[in-house]
């Protein structure tokens, strides 16, 4: 198969180690991945903020650069979200919209759906506390959500299950937003904080040692609320941990 690999603009410019994680981590399975390097924002934030004129170019680039590959990969429940429920608006009846929505897939519903990974060979002797993200799962459903009935599961949970040593801890709520929202952060910077820190006071009662998420922009929130802080919580994209990254300094 053919994978084109899409990084997001903020994994690109802050945490381009996520990035070469991702590559890794495809490629230890076997996959043919190719990076289109004429990739640009999937155009999220602009539809967020109204600005659809803006990001109508970026979604037919998008689909311009990924519609001849056999997958579509992104570290990113947020930008996958964005092209497989959103893009509609940009791209109206365009002929290769469906297909490229169809196959376009976060890293965690990549291994888990179509690679089909039932083991991994690594140790991670930590605990870890796992932010499901919202896009993720009212969006993508990578895992139940608390406000529906129906049997517990997650796609993120379930690879990390397969990692020698690892402890996922226990939160009291376990699919709650972190308040970052993108730019819900800027224009209502209060309330947005005020949802990371109770999101990074649960991890602690869970006594968590590395949190880690689908969503880079998730955990960029976090660290910054953790490092402001001084808690002793190390911060790491799932794609790290499956590629075998350890933390740099984790607290026992």
């Amino acid at each position: 198969m053919s994978v084109g690999l899409f990084i997001p603009c903020y994994i690109d410019q802050f945490y381009p180690d996520v990035g070469i994680a991702t590559l890794e981590l495809l490629e230890q399975f076997g996959v043919k991945v190719d990076f289109p390097e004429g990739q640009t924002c999937c155009g999220q934030p602009m539809t967020n903020a109204g600005c659809v004129d803006d990001a109508r170019p970026l979604a037919h680039r998008f689909l311009h650069l990924f519609k001849a590959y056999d997958y579509v990969v992104a570290p990113s429940a947020s930008c996958v979200a964005m092209v497989r429920h959103h893009y509609e608006s940009h791209l109206g009846n365009h002929p290769d919209y469906e297909s490229l929505k169809v196959k376009t897939y976060e890293l965690c519903e990549f291994l888990v759906e179509v690679l089909k990974v039932e083991t991994l060979d690594l140790s991670f002797p930590y605990r870890v506390g796992l932010h499901e993200s919202c896009h993720g799962l009212r969006e993508l459903r990578m895992g139940q959500s608390s406000e529906l009935v129906g049997t517990a599961f997650s796609k993120s949970r379930q690879l990390l299950e397969l990692i020698d040593g690892l402890e996922i801890t226990t939160l009291k709520r376990p699919d709650e937003c972190c308040g970052f929202g993108g730019t819900f952060a800027v224009n209502q910077e209060a309330v947005s904080c005020m949802m990371g820190l109770d999101r990074v006071a649960d991890h602690e009662q869970a006594e968590t040692q590395v949190l880690t998420a689908t969503d880079m922009s998730c955990l960029m929130h976090l660290d910054g609320l953790i490092r402001r802080q001084k808690k002793p919580i190390h911060v790491m994209h799932i794609a790290q941990i499956l590629a075998g990254r350890k933390p740099a300094e984790v607290t026992a």
